[in-house]
């Protein structure tokens, strides 16, 4: 194999907690760190080499954490800061390093400096976040918030209005404010000094908005403006995250990853070419959208498959040997992949969901699985609006029904695409295994059959494909640095896609679909018409004769070519 100097983050398998909802150490049905600790044997086994976790700062949890309170102090309910440093020293003990959820487009309304801020006109803390006068005595601007509603709230004391493009406990810091970057930077610093392995971050190119304010479009449909086209990508996001990389974060060997919605390829180079001294990586939303209509996620289309095989082909070809791609299917934010892009049916859940991790961890990038989806978890479909705790959610069902749409319509919605489905507990027994008390959100009724329990003592499922990947990625050059090139571009069924290096070459076929398919080697673009099988999800792909069959929900990787 070709011997090559690399940031360690390249050959990485990224595995996201949501601590609310891992294991529960103490009974009182919330996940928490200790209940992390006791499962990283778990985690080594899987293969994975870094943690991601979902903030554990002090919060009033009015978006499960995402509003903090205080930067310094974990969450009673997770533990204590000795738990949290025992968990580093158990990770690196594990080869496992942690990295942290880093929420600092906003706070919550709770934290010190909003507080201060909103308790006069004249405070120090005033131009710590976005306040507005209004003579018309209605908001700034039209925009919207992305949890329903106006983005902004006016506060009674001091007769103005805060900008909150999420819930209206959760005020946007100005990051106008140079004293604002400094405390944020101080933040950083605490957490990387006592060992951290990096950061996620969140919605982090929303933090520079347009000081003009300016009205948004308003989509048919929707009450609000669409302020995106002024914060998104905003005027000085490059000069935010060099200030960023400049003062702290160059100075660690961390792993960053920027959450960055609305953000295009051609962006992304930006963000992610090392010369420019930014971000290693963003998530992008792009692929994520393709079952959404035009005007927002509730609204519900088959996935455009032709476009999703484009979209991750663009993605794969703009960033190659510039900059360096994310891989994922879900996280908290999403719903089940299997449920999503695959089949949940008994006959096919197994089949699919090892389809499409084949699928995404033979591109080139860095893979995030979320807990859960190693063993197939899948969407939940509770009756009663009652049994759901995410305030998107909630706000989105509050908003639906003052206009007139019924309870079944809007929950068919839920169920497709609420975020909810990403958070019901682990399964790890048949029983559930995860608090020996009442979950903070219910368990999802297949929790007797899809489990992590059953997963490992069954060698063909899904947690050992994932472990099978996960291993390959270490082994093989040709993910890491392989080119990348898609073939079948126009097959209605069927992702396929090659990876070469050197003299070396991958075919990757993946059937997205419930039905049959036959292809050629030619297809293949190859001069060797043999080939070794690397990884599949039936026990013996069909290829003979020039001819393939390819199954439902099939997927394998064939080795044409040496090193």
């Amino acid at each position: 194999m070709v011997q090559l100097q690399e940031p360690w983050w390249k050959r990485s398998v990224v595995y996201q907690i949501y601590p609310r909802s891992f294991m529960d150490s103490n009974g009182d049905g919330i996940g928490d760190l200790r209940g992390i600790i006791s499962k990283l044997g778990y985690l080594q086994r899987l293969g994975v080499e870094v943690i991601w976790l979902s903030p554990i700062y002090d919060s009033p949890n009015d978006d499960n954490g995402y509003d903090i309170r205080n930067y310094f102090k974990i969450m009673e309910e997770f533990g204590t800061m000795e738990d949290f440093e025992e968990l580093i020293i158990q990770g690196r003990q594990h080869g496992i390093r942690i990295i942290m959820d880093l929420v600092v487009n906003h706070t919550s309304d709770e934290h010190a400096w909003f507080v201060e801020s909103r308790s006069s006109l004249h405070s120090k803390y005033r131009d710590y976040y976005i306040w507005r006068d209004s003579q018309k005595e209605q908001p700034p601007n039209n925009w919207g918030s992305v949890f329903s509603g106006s983005a902004w709230e006016k506060d009674e004391q001091t007769g103005e209005y805060y900008l909150h493009l999420f819930s209206k406990k959760q005020p946007d810091l100005n990051w106008e404010n140079p004293q604002v970057r400094n405390e944020v930077f101080a933040v950083m610093k605490f957490w990387l000094d006592k060992g951290i392995g990096g950061f996620r971050m969140d919605v982090i190119n929303f933090i520079s908005k347009d000081s003009r304010l300016l009205d948004g479009e308003i989509q048919p449909h929707h009450q609000f403006g669409d302020g995106s086209p002024f914060f998104i990508n905003g005027p000085k996001i490059h000069s935010y995250l060099k200030d960023m990389h400049e003062k702290v974060l160059q100075q660690y060997d961390v792993l960053t990853v920027g959450e960055m919605p609305g953000t295009t390829s051609e962006c992304a180079k930006i963000y992610t070419n090392p010369d420019n001294k930014e971000l290693q990586m963003i998530f992008t939303f792009e692929h994520m959208d393709l079952d959404s209509g035009p005007y927002e996620k509730w609204d519900l289309k088959p996935l455009d498959f032709i476009n999703l095989k484009r979209t991750m082909e663009k993605w794969q070809l703009e960033l190659h040997d510039v900059g360096w791609n994310s891989l994922y299917w879900n996280n908290h934010d999403q719903p089940r992949i299997i449920s999503r892009f695959g089949n949940d049916s008994e006959m096919y859940r197994e089949l699919s969901g090892k389809m499409l991790a084949i699928c995404l961890h033979m591109m080139q990038g860095t893979p995030f699985i979320y807990q859960g989806e190693e063993i197939g978890m899948t969407n939940v479909r509770f009756q009663d609006i009652q049994e759901y705790r995410d305030i998107e959610t909630l706000n989105m069902y509050r908003a639906k029904r003052q206009q007139g749409n019924s309870h079944e319509e809007i929950m068919e919605s839920i169920y497709a695409k609420g975020r909810d489905n990403a958070r019901t507990p682990m399964q790890w027994t048949s029983s559930g295994g995860f608090t020996t008390g009442k979950p903070w959100i219910d368990l999802n009724e297949n929790t007797s059959k899809i489990n992590v329990e059953n997963a490992l003592k069954k060698t063909s499922s899904i947690f050992y494909t994932y472990q099978r990947l996960i291993q390959l990625r270490k082994e093989y050059d040709i993910l890491t640095y392989g080119s990348f090139q898609s073939l079948l571009r126009e097959h209605p069924s069927l992702f396929v896609y090659k990876r070469k290096l050197g003299n070396q070459e991958w075919i990757i076929v993946a059937n997205f679909y419930g039905e049959t398919e036959q292809i050629s080697w030619e297809n293949f673009e190859v001069d060797d018409k043999q080939g070794k099988i690397i990884i599949a999800n039936y026990e013996c792909p069909l290829i003979a004769y020039g001819t393939i069959i390819v199954r439902p929900y099939e997927a394998f990787v064939i080795e044409v070519g040496g090193e």
